[in-house]
This record gives C-alpha cells, structure tokens and sequence, in this order.
C-alpha cells in the first residue's frame, strides 16, 4: 500500500511539472469560462430555459475537461511511456502491474477532478453560476462520463504505436468531438444539421448527463445518457485491456 501510494504521488508530480497537460486540465476551461462570461454574461435566457450561458456552460466544460484528459493526456503520456521504455520498467519492479494502472488513474481522474473543482470556483465566484442538483448525483454522473473516456484514451494509447501517433488520433477525435458535442458551444444555438450529427458522438451524452443532473433532473431523464455512456466504458474497457501493450515491441 505504502508503494502504492508512493507511486501515484510521483505519477501526480510528473504530470503537474508537464505544464501543456497541467493547463490544458486545470486552467483551461476556466479561462474559456471567463472570456465567454465577459462576452455574453449570465443573464438569463429563453433559450436556455431562463437560465444564463454560464449556468449551462460549466457542466458542459466539466464534459470538456473529461474529454481533455481522456482523449489527449492518457494517450500521449501512456504510448511515450511504452515508447520510451518506461512501462517495461514498471512492469519489471516489484509493485504488480495492477499497482502502476491503479495509480496512473487515480492521477488522472484527480487531475480531472481538480480541474472540475477549479472551474466550478470560478463559476460561482464570477458568475454566480447556479447549481439545481444534487451533488451526490453529479459525483456519480462525472465518474461515469470520467471512466468511460478514460477507457477511450487507454485504447489509443493501446492501438497507437508511438507517441506521435496517439498524438494525432486523439486530437482528431477531440477537437471535432469538443466542438460538436456542445461541450465547447451550447447545442441550443448551433444548427439543426449539427444537432442531428451529435447524437452519435460520445461526448454529447456526457455534455446531457451533467448539464441534466446539474439542473436536478431526476436519473429517469437520462437513461439513453447512462446507456451511452456504460457502454462505451465495457466495450472501451475489454478492449483497452486486451490490446494494451507494456513495450514498444
């Protein structure tokens, strides 16, 4: 236990001292917050339910920063560590391999969480951004929407060969995915063509589960969210741990 815990402090460390990582889950959604906020403000609007743009768009941006340290930090930090040898190394202490998975993901599911806790900060702070749910169901929603993309990233990273590659899939797969979703721009004010593509994109569910159980929507509403969802974790999850490969060989 004591290496266990050993491990996963390094493991935190290292991804704070990476600052392209660090920023991009921890300040990023924040500063979009905040310069969305100047331009539009939080009055509140029919379109939105008579609730303002920043109130439906720090559930959204939770989805966002899912979505930054599942498809981006997880595949180029797990295919450079394969690639540089590092994992072989892992593998070869005495710590079971079990113990490394355990910490790598406990850091990125922290690092995401505080990501989370930083932007919702900023939101009341700023905003006073309104919060209808319950938390407990929030929790529950964001760890869902959380281990479903953290599969995904492990099944690059599982696939890619190099680092550069992982590189490249996950930032075709993010950025279109981020900005089609409504995890970047509200779906209420995008076209009607855009709205019918983002049924099938992953993200979407996570974008409605949150910003529904933000608002208090009752589990029952978001039955094709939590489908979506779960499933994309098992598929995501039995095929990540069959393909995932500790050396570059």
């Amino acid at each position: 236990m004591r290496g266990l815990t050993k491990l996963t402090l390094v493991q935190m460390k290292l991804y704070l001292r990476e600052p392209v990582a660090a920023f991009f889950t921890l300040f990023f959604a924040p500063l979009m917050l905040l310069l969305f906020g100047f331009i539009y403000g939080n009055d509140p609007v029919p379109i939105f339910g008579n609730r303002g743009m920043m109130d439906v768009s720090v559930p959204a941006y939770m989805a966002l920063i899912i979505a930054t340290v599942g498809l981006m930090a997880v595949p180029i930090g797990t295919a450079s560590r394969r690639e540089t040898g590092v994992l072989r190394r892992f593998r070869a202490t005495p710590l079971r391999p079990t113990a490394y998975l355990i910490s790598e993901v406990a850091v990125y599911f922290g690092m995401t969480l505080l990501g989370v806790l930083l932007l919702i900060a900023v939101g009341r702070a700023v905003y006073d951004v309104r919060f209808e749910g319950r938390l407990l169901d929030v929790i529950v929603g964001f760890a869902l929407a959380s281990a479903s993309f953290l599969t995904t990233g492990y099944l690059i990273a599982s696939l890619a060969p190099t680092a550069r590659v992982a590189q490249v899939v996950g930032m075709i797969v993010f950025y279109p995915m981020i900005f089609l979703s409504g995890a970047t721009i509200p779906l209420q004010v995008l076209p009607e063509t855009v709205q019918n593509v983002a049924r099938f994109i992953p993200l979407t569910y996570a974008v409605r589960l949150l910003q529904g159980l933000w608002f208090g929507d009752p589990w029952g509403d978001h039955l094709r969210e939590v489908a979506a969802l779960t499933g994309l974790l098992v598929v995501g999850g039995i095929a990540a741990a069959r393909t995932f490969r500790w050396s570059a060989d």
